[in-house]
């Protein structure tokens, strides 16, 4: 089937056009983790969301939750790893699957804005998103992975399974590859990185990572697990300011029928903003929609 719209992101912003697009009877994919938000779980204290007085990021996301289960909103734990335009609609690769939407909402966070130094350059060259699709190309070599949710920890063990040496950053606390974590996996083939990347080079193909503290390290990939990935990585043609997507006040981005919400258009970085982003953004859908 053809969505009305697809929603990536789960935070704030996306569970606010959601709601929105829900109410009028909108059909919806909606991507992302199904924690809602990190960010917003791990806030020690909010005080400034109107109606919730001091209130905890993990109390709040319960009630986030407690309001989509309400709406009967559902969640497709994928994450998107490409966007292409097909005319009326446009087609989503995620994992093995793709899907088709009239319109898009990018929701994703300013931590997806931007990626390593190289990464966009060597996509497809030694740089992936998706372990289950490219993991069989590196079957006894070496290679690295960027992971930034525990959620995607099986794939790093999938590909520990498949390849030679598995050197990985893990950007979260606890679980098994993260700080704190017991840093362990079945096949004994791990390595774990104690600075965070920040280049990826090579010449017609990926060839090395270089970390923070300027450690060269060989590979033969580069498999980056993000909840989302950098936008103009995404959807080719988007116009950025910097790292944040450019909006008007429709939250319409350059494109036809592709919008934007919350973190990723600019500051400030706050839950309130980005749920009015999101509800603007909804509303803006449904104009373009019945004018289509």
């Amino acid at each position: 089937m053809t969505y009305d719209t697809a929603i990536i992101g789960t935070g704030p912003a996306g569970l606010s056009a959601a709601i929105n697009l829900k109410l009028h009877n909108k059909t919806i994919l909606w991507l992302g983790a199904s924690n809602l938000s990190t960010k917003v779980e791990k806030s020690e204290k909010i005080a400034n969301y109107p109606g919730m007085g001091y209130i905890s990021g993990s109390d709040l996301i319960e009630k986030f939750k407690t309001h989509a289960d309400e709406m009967g909103l559902e969640i497709t734990e994928q994450m998107v790893t490409a966007i292409m335009p097909g005319g009326d609609f446009y087609m989503l690769s995620a994992g093995s699957d793709v899907y088709m939407a009239k319109t898009l909402l990018l929701a994703v966070g300013a931590a997806a804005a931007k990626g390593f130094d190289g990464e966009e350059e060597f996509l497809g060259r030694g740089v992936s998103y998706c372990a289950t699709c490219d993991g069989f190309l590196y079957k006894g070599k070496t290679i690295a992975v960027f992971c930034g949710d525990e959620r995607f920890e099986h794939e790093i063990d999938y590909l520990a399974e498949l390849a030679d040496t598995v050197y990985v950053y893990a950007a979260y606390d606890g679980g098994k590859y993260g700080r704190n974590g017991n840093k362990t996996d079945e096949a004994g083939k791990t390595v774990i990185l104690r600075k965070p990347i920040k280049k990826v080079s090579g010449t017609m193909k990926v060839s090395e990572i270089v970390l923070t503290d300027d450690t060269h390290v060989s590979i033969d990939g580069l498999f980056c697990l993000r909840n989302a990935i950098a936008p103009a990585t995404l959807l080719k043609g988007l116009e950025l300011d910097g790292a944040h997507i450019i909006v008007n006040r429709a939250m319409e981005t350059n494109l036809p029928g592709v919008y934007a919400a919350g973190d990723c258009t600019g500051r400030p970085y706050q839950i309130a903003k980005s749920v009015g982003e999101g509800n603007i953004a909804a509303h803006s859908i449904v104009e373009y929609l019945a004018e289509k």
